[in-house]
């Protein structure tokens, strides 16, 4: 059975830092296509940053990001723990909400960020981590 477990999630004031991790169980992690989504209340749910996690090919490692966290946040892996990071920085009230991993097997990486971001893709997800953040 297929897990992606978050944590890291918390409460931090403006212009602080988090880092959330996915840990990948029962999960096969290579050629996947790995991002975080997050949804705040009343709003949809929006893509923030996705990672392709084959390392032995020439998109190994590429990363996408919503304009929104550009420069502020940096998706990564560890291939060898099965796990995904967001290191989040410079944070602000707008980034506010509930954070989830998705996962799906992909043989190439998603040509178009619309397509990294679009939920429907993702045959996994986890259960969510809060992030707040005061001003």
């Amino acid at each position: 059975q297929v897990q992606l477990v978050e944590s890291g999630g918390g409460s931090v004031q403006a212009g602080g830092s988090l880092t959330l991790s996915c840990g990948a169980y029962g999960y096969a992690y290579s050629m996947s296509c790995m991002a975080w989504f997050r949804q705040a209340p009343g709003k949809e749910r929006e893509g923030v940053a996705g990672i392709y996690t084959d390392g032995g090919s020439t998109y190994g490692g590429g990363t996408y990001y919503a304009d929104s966290v550009k420069g502020r946040f940096t998706i990564s892996q560890d291939n060898a723990l099965n796990t995904l990071y967001l290191q989040m920085n410079s944070l602000k009230p707008e980034d506010t909400a509930m954070y989830y991993c998705a996962a799906v097997h992909c043989p190439h990486p998603f040509r178009y960020q619309t397509v990294w971001f679009r939920g429907d893709e993702y045959s996994y997800w986890g259960q969510g981590t809060q992030v707040t953040v005061s001003s």
